[in-house]
């Protein structure tokens, strides 16, 4: 077990020595299975992004990608949603400006999750994606309120907050950039 130890002085005598366990979330092997979820997470972001993009026959069918004219929005948001919110979610079926805002959301996020920087914006941002994907489908199919897209956005906030990005990822560089370092949301 990793331990830490603290030492308050007056002097030249110890007056407490404490040694304690190293938070778990601070060990190599939690760093790296935050990375892993960190890099998983931005895998499902990339990829429908990249999926949406190109219609790879996976959510979007094959010749309705962005790249071929098709929305990025409008097959869901046109005949998925249900419940308190449908209404809303159909009114925005294929508005540019929301496959605009959509299609960038889902390439920022992930981007920021497989690079490890912008961590803080990637969990606001990608917190906020996840938590309208849930609200557009209310109450979710499995369960009365929980499902993958909340667990998801929790996550996502949690990896920042374990700086996720510094293990496997870019995070330590981007953080001491002189323009992250005037502007704190940027790490």
């Amino acid at each position: 077990m990793a331990v830490t130890e603290h030492k308050t002085h007056v002097g030249r005598h110890t007056l407490i020595r404490v040694v304690a366990p190293e938070p778990l979330a601070e060990t190599p092997a939690a760093r790296y299975v935050w990375a892993a979820a960190r890099l998983a997470l931005g895998w499902v972001f990339a990829w429908a992004f990249v999926d949406k993009l190109f219609g790879l026959g996976h959510a979007t069918p094959a010749g309705k990608g962005w790249v071929d004219g098709g929305s990025p929005t409008e097959g869901f948001l046109a005949h998925a949603p249900k419940g308190p919110f449908a209404g809303f979610y159909n009114d925005l079926a294929g508005a540019a400006w929301a496959d605009w805002l959509f299609m960038i959301g889902l390439a920022g996020v992930g981007a920021a999750l497989i690079l490890g920087i912008g961590m803080r914006i990637a969990a606001v941002g990608g917190a906020a994606l996840l938590v309208m994907m849930w609200t557009a489908v209310l109450p979710p199919e499995n369960n009365v309120f929980m499902d993958d897209h909340l667990i998801y956005a929790l996550l996502v906030v949690g990896l920042a907050l374990v700086s996720a990005g510094d293990t496997l990822g870019l995070g330590r560089w981007w953080g001491k950039l002189p323009l992250v370092k005037r502007l704190p949301i940027l790490k």
